[in-house]
């Protein structure tokens, strides 16, 4: 099963993700965890570059390719493998965040993002992907808070650093795509507690095993 999870910055994916693996882990399930940009040794030299706060200049071109050449080799070295093994991948961030970072949020065109996703991805597309929606000021003063208390106000603060703007157009993006792709797409309301978020997103993924099962 391959899970992966959205959200503006600041939802609090990585403690919904760790909720998750422990969940999985408890039903007797191996799971491999992993992220984008920066899960293959290829992609965390591409991570520094698309996330530090010094590359400001990287046009919105520029940086699709970027994320679509980490996408693409984290799947082929990394995702597929582990799924074929047998284990239950999460990942933080797949392709739907380039087609609604760099379409909703950048203005490319979101048909030329699905398509060129669709190639970096070699078919490959989550069986769920869970979108944890917040409103877009708490989200970012959160996620600023945790890249000044993690010391990464620099190396991984390029998309804190855009106004408030974008990241309203990034939750409205998020929305938008989700109800264009209900069959796999989930919004869980990320304003409560960790553990009342973790119930619902629980109960989306119980549902999604019984739907296949």
């Amino acid at each position: 099963m391959f899970i992966t999870f959205e959200g503006i910055e600041g939802t609090g994916k990585s403690t919904q993700i760790a909720r998750v693996r422990e969940y999985f882990e408890a039903c007797g399930r191996e799971v491999f965890q992993t992220l984008e940009p920066g899960g293959s040794r290829i992609g965390r030299d591409l991570r520094r570059m698309l996330l530090h706060v010094d590359n400001r200049e990287i046009t919105p071109i520029t940086e699709l390719f970027l994320y679509l050449a980490d996408r693409a080799q984290h799947v082929g070295q990394v995702i597929r493998p582990e799924l074929e093994a047998g284990k239950v991948v999460l990942c933080d961030r797949f392709a739907d965040s380039t087609i609604v970072y760099q379409g909703y949020g950048r203005g490319l065109d979101t048909v030329m993002l699905r398509e060129l996703n669709e190639v970096a991805v070699d078919g490959l597309w989550p069986d769920l992907t869970i979108v944890l929606d917040i409103d877009p000021e708490v989200g970012l003063k959160r996620a600023t808070l945790r890249n000044i208390e993690d010391g990464k106000a620099k190396e991984e603060g390029r998309f804190e650093a855009e106004h408030l703007s974008f990241h309203k157009r990034i939750r409205e993006g998020y929305l938008t795509w989700a109800a264009f792709n209900r069959s796999r797409m989930r919004v869980v309301d990320a304003s409560g507690t960790p553990d009342q978020v973790f119930a619902h997103i629980k109960a989306v993924i119980e549902a999604c095993e019984t739907d296949e099962g």
